[in-house]
């Protein structure tokens, strides 16, 4: 399974709820003809009403989904895409959906979402596409048939010359569009249409269907090593490290500190981690949740970093789930909590020496 590590290749800063400027090669927002463009080395289009295809991406093969989480079956898809374009001769692109579908027609977020925004964009760009096409996802989009989405969206608007999408795609109003839809509609209109069968296999044996569902299930019960093997890599979060309570450094545990978006909802526990700044990472025990010892308040994400002397208030980071511990408790004393957190500590200390010698 490749590390975390081989996807961070370059520095980049975001977080869950918006874009920084001016850090290094980190995510930089512009505003052009109408469009916010995002970009990293690549192009990241967030368009309300994307008219017409940024320019180096016209008559593109489009990879079409949420991607939340950029599982094993996601990166197939997104594979078999970059194949297509190299083949055509033609650019290649992710085109994607903000917000959830899930959370539109909810119309509030219920959607526990894998990978913010920002993250995926990043991620996407990394994995060396020309570009990235986010159509916002509102009552117009909702209201298109599967035919008008081809029509309109695929062949009018975008021009695309391929289309690559999961074996579960459905798409138009009342998900109506099949996988065997878009084929018949690619063989009439004339662009190249290539579904990716379900993946159900990886290096350690069998899986249930790989899956964001399957991905969720497994982060709400605590197996973060299950989801790493859905997703082909540690699931992680970023987010600005910020101020808390300061207790940990009372009991010689200080935290960096970073909340998370309201819909995680990951196990509340004690989990094995690596946590990464500026390039660096370091391995680390964390602890999600309320804190019912003290003050059983707002979940919350605290990782005491190993062997890390150094300020982090301010800065984001980028936090990488690797083993599951034991559930949140509460304690009698702080002091029956420091002699539980040091054997915490030894234990993702050996979680982590076990996963770097794999």
């Amino acid at each position: 399974m490749p590390s975390l590590a081989e996807f961070s290749a370059k520095p980049r800063a975001s977080l869950p709820s918006r874009c920084r400027e001016g850090q290094g090669e980190g995510i930089r927002s512009v505003e052009l003809d109408g469009f916010r463009q995002v970009t990293t080395n690549s192009r990241f289009i967030d368009a309300t009403d994307p008219l017409t295809p940024p320019a180096g991406l016209e008559g593109a093969v489009v990879a079409i989904g949420n991607f939340d989480g950029l599982h094993r079956g996601h990166r197939g898809v997104i594979a078999r895409a970059k194949a297509l374009a190299a083949k055509l001769g033609k650019p290649c692109a992710v085109l994607t959906f903000e917000p959830h579908p899930a959370d539109f027609f909810a119309k509030k977020s219920v959607i526990f979402r894998l990978t913010s925004h920002e993250a995926k964009a990043a991620f996407l760009d990394r994995l060396g596409l020309d570009g990235i096409i986010v159509l916002t996802f509102d009552a117009t989009l909702s209201g298109l048939t599967a035919q008008q989405f081809v029509d309109d969206v695929l062949v009018r608007r975008l021009g695309v010359s391929g289309v690559v999408a999961g074996y579960d795609f459905h798409f138009g109003a009342k998900r109506l569009g099949t996988p065997e839809f878009l084929k018949a509609e690619g063989a009439r209109q004339g662009f190249a249409v290539d579904i990716v069968e379900r993946i159900s296999q990886d290096e350690e044996g069998s899986l249930d269907a790989v899956s964001s569902t399957a991905t969720r299930a497994a982060l709400e019960s605590g197996d973060v090593a299950l989801a790493a093997r859905l997703l082909g890599h540690p699931w992680f979060v970023e987010g600005e490290v910020i101020h808390g309570a300061k207790r940990g450094r009372t009991i010689g545990f200080p935290t960096a500190n970073i909340a998370l978006d309201p819909s995680c909802k990951l196990r509340h526990g004690i989990y094995a981690v690596t946590l990464t700044v500026d390039g660096k990472t370091f391995g680390g025990a964390a602890n999600f949740g309320k804190r019912p010892t003290f003050d059983d308040g707002p979940p919350l994400l605290e990782v005491y970093v190993l062997d890390f002397d150094g300020d982090l208030y301010g800065t984001i980071v980028e936090v990488a789930f690797i083993g599951f511990i034991r559930p949140e408790a509460k304690f009698d004393s702080v002091e029956a909590l420091v002699v539980r957190m040091n054997e915490d500590v030894a234990e993702a200390r050996r979680m982590l020496a076990d996963q770097a010698s794999r």
